[in-house]
């Protein structure tokens, strides 16, 4: 069954006027209190904004959601405003908004914490953080991460032979920016790295498996060249959250202790110890818990120390990634938040590592953090228009109802038993969780009923109908009264409308529909009306599981519906008003892993940044990367666009001829499938 929401507002039984689903306490013949008028404030509250944003989105005074990209109030991009100069120059959503500036502000708070971190403890290492760019490998943020890393002395990292091509080329004319090497490798990949050394790129292949450090010495050797060697270890530290399995002794990737103590024995054999200079590890993505972090780091830290007291020439600690970030505004452990901040993780690295060097007397190393996530998820977000909704029919008209069943020769029962429980909701002290129960049991039996062809058609429709409203009558007093008893937990879920929202979860949410990622969403206008509506998102594609069940709550983790406010139509029209949603924290692994199921492609692409100067708006329209075409997308599957229109053209002609199509419509038939063939894949 899809799932749903309640579609009413909370109505205060003593004079009928919403409450905006609060909680109300209503004393005999005490005043009814009357509820403040909804504002941005509340609508900051209700969808959780300052708490998974970090400081960088509020609302503004018009109902707007703002981007705030140096968490500065007074330098604000008005979302709403953005979307409607896009709409002016014809680039219509869903569009994915990238800001440049809130990008560069999260890479320099990363350095300012660990530069704090380590002035606070006195810590002589350097630090330096790569980005990963299989986080988000499109060309337009990698260079943008390049750009403004390379100011900050940071680098990036590569996890594949592809992915390595494409950093030797976005690092011309910068041979010191390091650039880590994990991942798989045969000896093409090492060969490669080892000549990229060869023209003075600061370069460090990690060794996953003993084989690859066979090879790096073999090519090592034969190109005369002494590389920076890191290697990668299996602490039996694990982290937290769905990549736990990801670390720990039973990784895919890296050495345990003996294979280590082995791999040392082996260099020193061919007297490259010194060349020894990196130890690795990684415990997993979206790591929840900082305990995690921080027994990790203890452990790698003590292995470092061994290795160095045994001749290795390590001097730089890679912490790899796992710095989460805080997806559901919980600020908790829970798989799609995190207990801890920026400051505080980078904190706690340097402590640990300086604690344990300091022990062992042996100078504090650079070190390396590999957080993709924490760098770019904040900086994209995806803007979607709501196409219309579908919600269950209003309450029954119960006269007319009274009147089909005095002319039914048989009065269904169950029908009978619903109009009493329907009625039943107007006595005071009603036992609103028995008057459920029964009457789901009479829905039940009502559709038996009309299954071995006992009722009729019109007494079904007018079952549903009552077990509808009775649903949406129950929920709205169980609010009224408080909290809603375990025993209707599902109601707002089964009461919910469905949004149709013009987007495809698998190309711009794979997260959500592959492991539950919770993303938060809301209305990008309109914040300051109160949301009357409780639904489920349901994306374009023809799959069931094309939708959005699960959003963000502070308190809850989860909650199964969103709160999102009434559509309007013009009048005559079948399409609503513009209505746009937010989908947010996108910037990491979303683009890079949508995949293009019913042939929905990549959406467009838009670079903003925050303008200061005199005109018009705050914001400029920096880049513009145009969505997959209809023909694009073909093209991805092996079909030829030139043969289909050909195919076309012929199959006209045959109507034509047999005289079911007149040449004019065969040649609107085909200059719309021409048309087509060069248009968005999105509904426009």
């Amino acid at each position: 069954m899809a799932t749903l929401t309640s579609t009413g507002s909370n109505l205060n039984p003593a004079n009928g006027s919403s409450n905006g689903g609060k909680s109300v306490s209503i004393q005999q013949h005490e005043p009814v209190p009357v509820s403040a008028p909804f504002n941005v404030s509340d609508a900051e509250k209700l969808y959780g904004i300052r708490e998974w944003g970090g400081g960088y989105f509020g609302v503004n005074a018009e109902g707007h959601l703002c981007v705030m990209p140096e968490r500065d109030p007074k330098r604000q991009i008005d979302l709403h405003e953005v979307i409607e100069g896009l709409r002016e120059r014809e680039i219509g959503t869903p569009v994915i908004i990238r800001l440049r500036d809130l990008l560069k502000h999260r890479l320099t708070e990363i350095r300012e914490a660990f530069d704090n971190a380590i002035k606070e403890h006195q810590y002589t290492g350097s630090y330096c953080c790569v980005y990963p760019i299989k986080v988000n490998q499109q060309r337009q943020l990698c260079e943008e991460v390049r750009d403004y890393g390379a100011a900050l002395g940071f680098g990036l990292e590569a996890g594949s032979k592809p992915e390595l091509l494409a950093v030797l080329g976005l690092t011309e004319n910068l041979p010191n920016m390091p650039v880590v090497c994990n991942g798989f490798k045969d000896s093409e990949f090492i060969e490669t790295v080892i000549l990229a050394t060869k023209l003075g790129r600061h370069i460090i292949p990690v060794v996953e498996r003993f084989t690859d450090l066979e090879l790096i010495v073999h090519h090592a050797k034969r190109y005369g060249v002494r590389p920076r060697i890191g290697v990668r270890a299996k602490p039996s530290s694990q982290g937290s959250g769905r990549w736990e399995s990801s670390g720990g002794m039973r990784s895919k990737f890296g050495l345990t202790v003996s294979e280590m103590l082995h791999a040392l024995e082996f260099l020193k054999k061919h007297d490259m110890a010194d060349c020894l200079n990196m130890i690795h590890f990684h415990i997993g993505s979206q790591v929840g818990d900082i305990r995690n972090i921080k027994a990790a780091v203890n452990e790698l830290s003590h292995i470092y120390v061994e290795l160095k007291k045994l001749g290795a020439g390590l001097d730089t600690i890679d912490v790899g990634g796992g710095m989460g970030i805080d997806y559901d505004g919980s600020q908790s452990d829970s798989p799609s938040s995190v207990n801890y901040g920026v400051a505080e993780y980078a904190a706690d690295i340097v402590y640990r590592i300086k604690s344990v060097c300091d022990t062992a007397e042996l100078p504090h190393p650079r070190i390396l953090s590999e957080s993709g996530r924490a760098m770019v998820a904040h900086s994209s977000l995806l803007i979607v228009d709501v196409l219309g909704k579908t919600n269950f029919p209003s309450d029954p008209d119960m006269p007319a109802l009274k009147k089909l069943m005095r002319e039914e020769k048989q009065k269904p029962q169950p029908i009978i038993e619903l109009v009493d429980a329907f009625e039943m909701l107007d006595q005071p002290k009603v036992n609103l969780v028995e008057v459920y129960h029964d009457a789901v049991q009479a829905r039940d039996e009502a559709m038996s009923l009309f299954n071995l062809g006992y009722m009729s058609l019109k007494m079904r429709a007018s079952a549903e109908r009552l077990f509808w409203a009775i649903g949406r009558k129950v929920l709205a007093l169980a609010r009224s009264k408080g909290e809603l008893p375990d025993d209707l937990s599902d109601l707002p879920q089964v009461l919910s409308d469905i949004y149709y929202v013009n987007f495809s979860v698998f190309q711009s949410l794979p997260d959500h529909w592959a492991i539950d990622q919770l993303f938060p969403i809301c209305p990008i206008h309109r914040l300051n009306e109160e949301p009357s509506r409780r639904a489920i998102l349901a994306d374009i594609t023809c799959d069931s599981d094309g939708q959005v069940d699960k959003f963000c709550d502070k308190k809850l983790i989860s909650k199964p519906v969103l709160e999102l406010h009434e559509l309007h139509y013009k009048h005559g029209e079948h399409k609503p008003q513009p209505y746009y949603l937010g989908m947010f924290l996108l910037g990491a692994y979303q683009e890079v892993l949508g995949d293009l199921h019913n042939l929905y492609g990549d959406t467009h692409v838009v670079h903003v940044s925050f303008d200061d100067s005199p005109g018009v708006g705050d914001w400029d329209l920096d880049e513009v990367v145009e969505g997959d075409t209809v023909k694009e997308v073909l093209s991805y599957v092996q079909y030829d666009h030139e043969d289909l229109i050909k195919s076309m053209r012929r199959d006209i002609e045959r109507a034509v001829k047999a005289g079911t199509m007149s040449v004019g419509d065969g040649q609107a038939l085909l200059k719309f499938y021409d048309q087509g063939m060069e248009g968005y894949t999105y509904l426009e």
